[in-house]
Protein backbone atom coordinates (compact mmCIF):
# COMPACT_ATOMS: atom_id res chain seq x y z
CA UNK A 1 0.00 0.00 0.00
CA UNK A 2 2.60 2.48 0.84
CA UNK A 3 4.68 1.80 -2.74
CA UNK A 4 1.07 2.53 -4.40
CA UNK A 5 0.94 5.65 -2.13
CA UNK A 6 4.59 6.95 -3.35
CA UNK A 7 3.80 6.16 -7.25
CA UNK A 8 0.85 7.86 -6.82
CA UNK A 9 2.32 10.69 -4.95
CA UNK A 10 5.39 11.44 -7.65
CA UNK A 11 2.76 11.23 -10.30
CA UNK A 12 0.84 13.90 -9.10
CA UNK A 13 3.94 15.71 -8.01
CA UNK A 14 5.17 15.11 -11.72
CA UNK A 15 1.90 16.22 -13.11
CA UNK A 16 1.56 19.43 -11.07
CA UNK A 17 5.40 20.47 -11.99
CA UNK A 18 5.19 19.64 -15.68
CA UNK A 19 6.21 22.27 -18.49
CA UNK A 20 2.33 22.07 -19.06
CA UNK A 21 2.36 26.19 -17.62
CA UNK A 22 2.29 29.21 -19.90
CA UNK A 23 4.97 31.65 -20.77
CA UNK A 24 4.15 35.00 -21.41
CA UNK A 25 6.85 38.05 -22.49
CA UNK A 26 5.29 41.26 -22.49
CA UNK A 27 7.84 44.24 -24.12
CA UNK A 28 6.78 47.52 -23.34
CA UNK A 29 10.17 49.00 -23.97
CA UNK A 30 10.90 50.90 -27.03
CA UNK A 31 13.07 47.98 -28.39
CA UNK A 32 12.90 44.82 -29.67
CA UNK A 33 13.50 41.68 -27.72
CA UNK A 34 15.85 39.36 -29.13
CA UNK A 35 16.57 36.44 -26.99
CA UNK A 36 17.20 33.03 -26.21
CA UNK A 37 13.90 31.27 -24.50
CA UNK A 38 15.35 28.79 -21.48
CA UNK A 39 13.53 26.16 -20.02
CA UNK A 40 14.80 23.47 -17.23
CA UNK A 41 14.56 20.70 -14.87
CA UNK A 42 14.28 22.64 -11.52
CA UNK A 43 13.74 19.64 -9.31
CA UNK A 44 17.28 18.85 -9.14
CA UNK A 45 20.25 18.54 -11.40
CA UNK A 46 19.19 21.31 -14.14
CA UNK A 47 18.92 18.89 -17.00
CA UNK A 48 16.68 18.31 -19.11
CA UNK A 49 17.70 21.49 -20.31
CA UNK A 50 15.31 23.14 -23.48
CA UNK A 51 16.23 26.29 -25.08
CA UNK A 52 14.84 28.14 -28.43
CA UNK A 53 16.56 26.71 -31.62
CA UNK A 54 14.49 27.83 -34.92
CA UNK A 55 14.93 30.62 -34.52
CA UNK A 56 17.64 30.65 -32.51
CA UNK A 57 16.97 33.88 -30.87
CA UNK A 58 13.17 34.87 -30.90
CA UNK A 59 12.56 38.53 -31.46
CA UNK A 60 9.01 40.05 -29.95
CA UNK A 61 9.30 43.44 -31.21
CA UNK A 62 9.11 46.80 -28.90
CA UNK A 63 5.33 47.81 -27.35
CA UNK A 64 4.22 44.00 -27.95
CA UNK A 65 2.09 42.94 -24.76
CA UNK A 66 -1.41 41.65 -23.54
CA UNK A 67 -1.98 45.41 -23.01
CA UNK A 68 -2.45 45.54 -27.46
CA UNK A 69 -2.46 41.36 -28.08
CA UNK A 70 1.31 41.55 -28.88
CA UNK A 71 2.79 39.73 -26.38
CA UNK A 72 4.88 36.33 -26.95
CA UNK A 73 2.98 33.46 -25.85
CA UNK A 74 3.97 29.78 -25.59
CA UNK A 75 1.72 27.43 -23.75
CA UNK A 76 3.98 24.29 -24.07
CA UNK A 77 7.01 23.68 -26.38
CA UNK A 78 4.11 21.84 -29.32
CA UNK A 79 0.99 24.62 -29.17
CA UNK A 80 3.01 27.73 -29.04
CA UNK A 81 3.76 26.68 -32.86
CA UNK A 82 0.40 27.05 -33.93
CA UNK A 83 -1.25 29.87 -31.59
CA UNK A 84 1.77 32.14 -30.94
CA UNK A 85 2.44 35.39 -33.06
CA UNK A 86 6.10 33.73 -32.76
CA UNK A 87 6.02 30.68 -33.43
CA UNK A 88 9.29 28.11 -32.12
CA UNK A 89 9.46 25.60 -35.11
CA UNK A 90 12.08 23.50 -33.20
CA UNK A 91 13.68 23.37 -29.51
CA UNK A 92 17.48 22.37 -28.40
CA UNK A 93 16.70 19.81 -25.80
CA UNK A 94 19.58 18.40 -23.58
CA UNK A 95 19.50 15.99 -21.31
CA UNK A 96 22.93 15.93 -19.97
CA UNK A 97 25.78 18.36 -19.98
CA UNK A 98 26.82 16.41 -23.71
CA UNK A 99 25.82 18.48 -26.80
CA UNK A 100 22.24 17.50 -26.94
CA UNK A 101 19.68 17.37 -29.82
CA UNK A 102 17.41 19.71 -31.99
CA UNK A 103 13.53 18.45 -31.80
CA UNK A 104 10.99 19.41 -34.16
CA UNK A 105 7.50 21.43 -32.33
CA UNK A 106 5.72 18.05 -32.70
CA UNK A 107 8.48 15.72 -31.68
CA UNK A 108 6.39 13.72 -28.83
CA UNK A 109 9.52 13.90 -26.04
CA UNK A 110 8.12 17.83 -26.17
CA UNK A 111 4.41 17.17 -26.25
CA UNK A 112 2.74 17.95 -23.39
CA UNK A 113 2.99 15.30 -21.11
CA UNK A 114 6.16 13.92 -22.80
CA UNK A 115 9.09 13.16 -20.42
CA UNK A 116 10.76 16.64 -21.75
CA UNK A 117 7.66 18.63 -20.89
CA UNK A 118 7.12 17.14 -17.64
CA UNK A 119 10.37 17.51 -16.23
CA UNK A 120 11.10 21.16 -16.91
CA UNK A 121 9.83 24.75 -16.62
CA UNK A 122 9.90 27.72 -18.20
CA UNK A 123 13.21 29.39 -16.32
CA UNK A 124 15.19 31.51 -18.00
CA UNK A 125 15.89 34.30 -20.81
CA UNK A 126 19.21 35.32 -22.45
CA UNK A 127 18.61 38.37 -24.54
CA UNK A 128 19.68 42.14 -26.34
CA UNK A 129 17.62 44.64 -26.97
CA UNK A 130 17.65 46.47 -30.37
CA UNK A 131 16.29 49.58 -32.02
CA UNK A 132 13.06 48.58 -33.71
CA UNK A 133 13.46 46.76 -36.89
CA UNK A 134 17.51 46.93 -36.86
CA UNK A 135 20.27 45.23 -35.28
CA UNK A 136 21.85 48.66 -33.61
CA UNK A 137 22.10 47.98 -29.79
CA UNK A 138 20.08 50.00 -27.65
CA UNK A 139 21.44 52.40 -25.59
CA UNK A 140 22.70 51.86 -22.47
CA UNK A 141 23.45 48.32 -21.60
CA UNK A 142 19.63 47.02 -22.31
CA UNK A 143 20.98 43.46 -22.45
CA UNK A 144 21.40 40.35 -20.57
CA UNK A 145 20.33 37.15 -18.80
CA UNK A 146 17.64 36.84 -16.03
CA UNK A 147 16.41 33.54 -14.55
CA UNK A 148 13.16 33.11 -11.80
CA UNK A 149 14.10 33.08 -8.27
CA UNK A 150 15.70 30.48 -6.84
CA UNK A 151 16.92 28.73 -10.52
CA UNK A 152 20.30 27.61 -9.19
CA UNK A 153 21.13 26.55 -12.85
CA UNK A 154 21.81 30.29 -13.76
CA UNK A 155 24.21 32.57 -11.78
CA UNK A 156 21.49 35.36 -12.97
CA UNK A 157 18.98 37.40 -11.27
CA UNK A 158 15.56 37.61 -11.52
CA UNK A 159 15.52 41.15 -12.04
CA UNK A 160 18.25 43.94 -14.32
CA UNK A 161 18.05 47.70 -14.34
CA UNK A 162 20.06 49.29 -17.49
CA UNK A 163 22.98 50.97 -16.81
CA UNK A 164 21.49 54.44 -16.89
CA UNK A 165 18.00 52.98 -14.67
CA UNK A 166 15.92 54.06 -18.20
CA UNK A 167 15.21 50.41 -18.99
CA UNK A 168 14.31 47.23 -17.21
CA UNK A 169 13.77 43.37 -17.24
CA UNK A 170 12.18 40.71 -14.96
CA UNK A 171 10.78 37.18 -14.71
CA UNK A 172 8.28 35.45 -12.17
CA UNK A 173 5.52 32.87 -12.12
CA UNK A 174 2.26 33.40 -10.80
CA UNK A 175 -0.12 30.67 -10.20
CA UNK A 176 -3.53 30.45 -10.85
CA UNK A 177 -6.23 27.44 -10.93
CA UNK A 178 -3.68 24.97 -11.05
CA UNK A 179 -1.45 26.49 -13.85
CA UNK A 180 1.70 28.39 -13.48
CA UNK A 181 2.78 31.51 -15.48
CA UNK A 182 5.90 32.40 -16.21
CA UNK A 183 6.12 36.14 -16.89
CA UNK A 184 9.05 38.07 -18.51
CA UNK A 185 8.46 41.64 -18.60
CA UNK A 186 10.62 44.30 -20.19
CA UNK A 187 10.40 48.16 -19.33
Amino acid sequence: MKKLLTVLGLAAFSLGYSQGGTLILNNYSQYDFVGFIVANNLAGGCYPYVSSNNPDMVRVPADSHMGNGNELKYTNYKDQYTSSLYPMTSWHVSTSSALGVVRAWNHPSIMPGGVISNNTRWATTKFVMYYPGTTTLAPDNFNGAITIAGNTCYTASDNMTSSTGNNSAEIFTLASGGTTFTYIQLY
